[in-house]
């Protein structure tokens, strides 16, 4: 999926996505800033997201991206961390990775 000119893996669309989701949980970036492969969810996330912020964050994705999120196996594999997220997101488009 590219956001204006820019493909959301590529390291802009991966800062931008992660404005969106700190946004859309209402959290500052952890100390350190969130790693590519952070958990977002569970008990190693430094974020301590819960099933509210599941929904705020899959209504935001829905918003700027286009993509619609229902609650399914495949939301949970995709809401794993930035970089699942932005994979997920770029395979919904049907965009080619960046390199």
């Amino acid at each position: 999926m590219m956001t204006g000119n820019v493909a959301i893996t590529s390291p802009e669309g991966l800062a931008e996505l992660k404005q969106v989701i700190l946004e859309a949980v209402d959290h500052g970036e952890p100390p350190g800033g969130l790693r590519e492969d952070e958990p977002l969810f569970g008990p190693e996330s430094r974020l301590d997201l819960d099933s509210l912020d599941a929904l705020q964050l899959s209504m935001a994705i829905q918003t700027r991206y286009g993509v619609r999120m229902p609650d399914s196996k495949q939301t949970r594999q995709a809401l794993q961390s930035l970089l699942h997220l932005a994979r997920h997101l770029q395979d919904a488009a049907g965009q080619p990775a960046s390199p």
